[in-house]
């Protein structure tokens, strides 16, 4: 006997296409909201475009470890929504094919994904949470080469201001440039140039060159009798990098441990009571997340199968804010567990046990009870409020006018 059917074949592929556009659309959309407020934080640090993309990486797997969830779920949602109105998931009961039997490549699914997420929160989140907050740091300090501000005088030494009317290909490509020099000794050098281009120094890592083009300098100082002036063609200017402190180790914050670290943190009395507390509550959210991926496929059954004919799409909206909700919850639950105000088991495992009883109960309504509908009463009470609101807009809309009728034409006796 083959283990995968016809029939969980023709599922496999109603649950893979919407899951991954799910997913896709899911991501995209959190990646959106954030891009508009790290290109705004780039623009204001002066930095190049291209970190925000770097950002924008690095934060694809905390943005995933809720895409993937909400992707799965809706995938199987959509897969059995479909199979229920078009009537095939009838024939499939009819011919003796008990829901659990349906759910077979839904679990197979589950347990891939619930895997895949576990080692994203386990190791690639929080080496990319560090990856994100060190691109902020060195964007703020200037070691990713940020861009010159335009029509402000730029600090790059102590003794050094340079001032540029425009500028182009992020900050590298410099118009109308002024420079004031002061050496060690006293003397003043006052540069102006058309154009200038930063070059990387092979021979001196710790300084860029600045190659200035058509320009002219103008030298003063205590030795000099009266200043002196020089045009050039081209002009190399070297610039000393200002020291950039070094980043710190990863670990400052309890998001950025693997998964062992915390569990190793959590339970060990070599650390201070309030990072085993931090560690505790991190590390069981991670893990609640991830087992509660084990429950969605029961609950996309529970919502997906509308009441007989009737093609209402509650469930879908309900899925996506019991989905959203709950995630809310646990990290409201992780951010209390991590103040010490909360038992981390109470705070974490006390909803998921909640949640976990009403989505089994969903289940079992929909699955052993004969014209079982655990949403049947909020699909009455959204058909009464829409029949009301029809009736409404039927009241408020006005009357057609009847069309003036002809009157008769006389006829002659």
């Amino acid at each position: 006997m083959k283990f995968f059917t016809a029939i969980d074949r023709y599922i496999a592929r109603l649950v893979f296409v919407p899951m991954l556009s799910v997913f896709v659309l899911a991501a995209s959309l959190l990646i959106l909201d954030k891009m508009l407020k790290l290109f705004d934080f780039v623009a204001t640090e002066g930095g190049p475009i291209s970190v925000v993309f770097k950002m924008l990486a690095n934060l694809l797997p905390e943005y995933a470890s809720l895409a993937i969830p909400l992707g799965l779920m809706l995938g199987i949602l959509f897969a059995f929504r479909k199979l229920a109105t078009s009537s095939e998931l009838d024939v499939m009961r009819a011919v003796g094919l008990s829901y659990t039997r349906l759910l077979r490549v839904p679990y197979m699914f589950a347990i891939g994904l619930a895997a895949l997420n576990l080692v994203i929160v386990s190791y690639l989140q929080p080496l990319s949470r560090y990856y994100y907050e060190e691109l902020q740091f060195e964007l703020r300090s200037g070691a990713l080469g940020a861009s010159i501000k335009v029509g402000e005088f730029n600090s790059l030494q102590d003794r050094t201001a340079l001032r540029v009317d425009s500028s182009r290909d992020e900050g590298r490509d410099l118009r109308g440039i002024f420079a004031r020099l002061q050496t060690e000794g006293g003397q003043v050098m006052v540069i102006s140039a058309r154009e200038g281009r930063f070059f990387a120094n092979r021979e001196s890592p710790d300084t860029v060159i600045l190659r200035l083009t058509d320009g002219q300098i103008v030298q003063d100082g205590p030795d000099i009798t009266s200043p002196r002036v020089l045009t050039f063609a081209s002009h190399d200017l070297p610039i000393d990098l200002p020291k950039i402190e070094e980043f710190r180790q990863r670990g400052d914050a309890d998001n950025e441990y693997f998964l062992p670290e915390l569990l190793q943190i959590g339970w060990s009395d070599r650390y201070s009571e309030e990072l085993r507390v931090q560690s505790q509550a991190n590390f069981n959210y991670r893990i609640v997340e991830v087992v509660m991926m084990f429950l969605l496929p029961l609950l996309a059954l529970a919502l997906a199968i509308p009441p007989k004919r009737s093609t209402s799409a509650l469930g879908v909206f309900l899925s996506i804010v019991m989905v959203v909700a709950y995630h809310k919850v646990n990290q409201y639950g992780q951010d209390v567990a991590s103040l010490g105000r909360v038992d981390p088991l109470l705070a974490l495992w006390g909803p998921f046990v909640l949640f976990a009883a009403l989505i089994l109960w969903m289940y079992w309504r929909i699955a052993y009870v004969p014209g079982g509908q655990p949403i049947g009463a909020l699909e009455t009470l959204f058909s009464k409020i829409g029949r009301v609101v029809r009736k409404l807009f039927e009241r408020k809309r006005l009357p057609d006018e009847a069309p003036p009728q002809d009157e008769a034409p006389a006829h002659a006796a």
